[in-house]
């Protein structure tokens, strides 16, 4: 019988190892070579071979080293009764010789008994099958197994998770405008830092004509995945509802309804959008973004907020408001996660302390005061990792 202390020891040394494989394919023919190697002589089970589900079979699969291949039963129907008793209990000793899940296991040895636990992704399963030798007690049997078991399916689940979240990244990039448009007279510039995976923030921008251009920057309440979905949705409704003839308000009053029947995503979302005349007119309306800040010379006026967020109400009230970019003038759009950086003593930035960046930097082009702002919040919250979604828009009117 193994000492527990040893037991437990060894047991967590092996799960730390199967968290660090990467891929299925690794793990499983890594953790059935590494069961054995360690608990196969205290535990008396030898001899595993794995059965990986395809269509309504669990057919042997071909493991290197494995010289076992050639003796064991090639293919368990998924019908079988010994298949439904290891699935249904995750693990199963097969102690009642009138039932096995491998017929090949005791063909050569006077004393044999299988023993079996499965694992499952959300699409496939699999089953680890062993040969008890004389000597096994069936509660140490049962919780290494058991153990082996749940890290197994936790990682295959977590892989499962962050490949989803993988793809959902990459769409959600995508629909994010890599580059700014070209403008004459402007600079733009812009960036998005997700928290995690996926984000909740948005920007966009919107070229009407020679005379007209639209920019739009927005922060879904939380972060991950609910808030992406609701980006992805607010970012394809206003590419299909935004066009010039179309009215600002009408247009986002519209969207404040879908957002609120929502159901799955994220329910609420603040957005700021903005028309720019190549003239220099801005026509805008803020349903409660934090105030852009339009920097003239030595003083910033703050483009405040016009409406609530969208998707809080059926029935919203917005308003349109007005402002001037005159030529040598800096508008920039960002979102909390940018002024809400905290240091070490929990201090935050805060609007006046980004107000006071922007003042002494508004002279570098729309694409470097983007970095330099994302640089001097990253290094206000120390060097920490974004708890919060963050984005920066940077357009620049030139001086004629």
């Amino acid at each position: 019988m193994i000492e527990p202390k040893n037991f437990y020891r060894k047991m967590d040394l092996l799960i730390n190892a199967i968290a660090k494989e990467k891929s299925i394919d690794d793990a499983l023919p890594y953790v059935l070579l590494e069961l054995e190697k360690t608990f196969g002589e205290d535990l008396r089970f030898e001899n595993g071979i794995i059965y990986a589900e395809e269509a309504d079979e669990f057919v042997l699969m071909k493991i290197s080293n494995n010289h076992l291949s050639n003796k064991r039963q090639m293919r368990v129907a998924r019908s079988s009764e010994a298949v439904k008793k290891v699935l249904r209990h995750g693990s199963y000793i097969y102690d009642n010789p009138a039932l096995s899940i491998d017929i090949g296991i005791g063909k050569e040895r006077e004393y044999a008994i299988p023993a079996a636990f499965s694992i499952r992704s959300p699409d496939k399963s699999w089953i680890f099958v062993f040969e008890l030798k004389s000597g096994w007690i069936r509660e140490e049997i049962e919780f290494c197994f058991n153990a082996i078991r749940t890290a197994l399916n936790y990682q295959l689940f977590s892989q499962a998770i962050q490949g989803e979240l993988e793809q959902a990244a990459y769409i959600q990039q995508s629909l994010l405008p890599a580059h700014p448009p070209s403008i004459e007279g402007y600079s733009i510039a812009g960036r998005s830092q997700p928290a995690e995976i996926v984000g909740g923030d948005l920007f966009d921008y919107y070229l009407f004509d020679e005379e007209l251009f639209g920019v739009v920057i927005g922060d879904a309440s939380g972060h991950g995945l609910p808030a992406s979905l609701l980006v992805r949705d607010v970012v394809t409704g206003l590419r299909m509802g935004m066009e010039k003839e179309m009215k600002i308000v009408y247009t986002l009053k519209k969207l404040n309804r879908v957002i609120h029947r929502s159901t799955f995503s994220t329910r609420f979302i603040s957005l700021f959008y903005a028309e720019i005349e190549k003239a220099g007119n801005i026509i805008y309306a803020n349903a409660g973004h934090p105030p852009p800040l339009l920097v003239k010379d030595t003083a910033i006026e703050e483009l405040q907020s016009t409406g609530l967020i969208l998707g809080a109400m059926a029935e919203m009230e917005l308003q349109r408001a007005y402002a001037r970019f005159d030529p040598g003038d800096l508008l920039l759009l960002y979102s909390d996660g940018i002024y809400e950086r905290a240091n070490r003593q929990q201090d935050m930035m805060g609007i006046d302390g980004l107000k006071k960046f922007i003042l002494e930097h508004k002279e570098h082009s729309a694409e470097e005061i983007v970095e330099l702002v994302f640089q001097y919040a990253y290094t206000f919250g120390n060097r920490a990792h974004w708890e919060d979604d963050a984005t920066v828009l940077a357009i620049k009117r030139n001086r004629d």
